[in-house]
């Protein structure tokens, strides 16, 4: 019997990537309480951002706040994202407002000055390829 030559040898088999995905850490710090939940909000779209309920491709989390010193978002594709958390406190799944000012605690990545209003998604984005990202994010609370 003779041998196929190597280039015939898979022919018919089909090259697959490997899958490229990271997982981000967030190191969350200054929580002023240990009530109600954190909502995590993944995004990649500065529309939605940091107000990602209308976001259908944003990543949500939400984590009790006794458990939120720490959250993984596993499985992240490559590309440009930045996170925003609230303290929903009293676990109403939105950020609380009186007059205009957030009622509940905040925080974004990198952790960006706060002037006023929330910040734009430029100063709070970083990139993740196929290494993991770490972020330390400390909450910030007005009223």
């Amino acid at each position: 019997m003779a041998a196929l030559p190597a280039s015939a040898v898979g022919a018919n088999q089909a090259v697959v990537a490997p899958v490229v995905a990271a997982t981000i850490d967030i190191a969350i710090s200054n929580l002023r309480s240990e009530k109600g939940d954190v909502l995590v909000c993944l995004s990649s779209n500065p529309k939605y951002f940091p107000d990602c309920r209308k976001d259908k491709e944003a990543r949500k989390i939400k984590v009790a706040a006794s458990d939120a010193g720490s959250v993984q978002i596993t499985d992240v594709k490559p590309g440009t994202y930045a996170v925003a958390l609230v303290h929903d406190e009293n676990s109403n799944g939105k950020m609380d407002l009186r007059l205009f000012l957030p009622r509940e605690g905040f925080g974004f990545s990198r952790n960006p000055k706060i002037g006023m209003g929330p910040p734009k998604f430029k100063s709070a984005q970083f990139t993740v390829g196929a290494d993991n990202v770490n972020h330390a994010v400390k909450m910030k609370y007005i009223l």
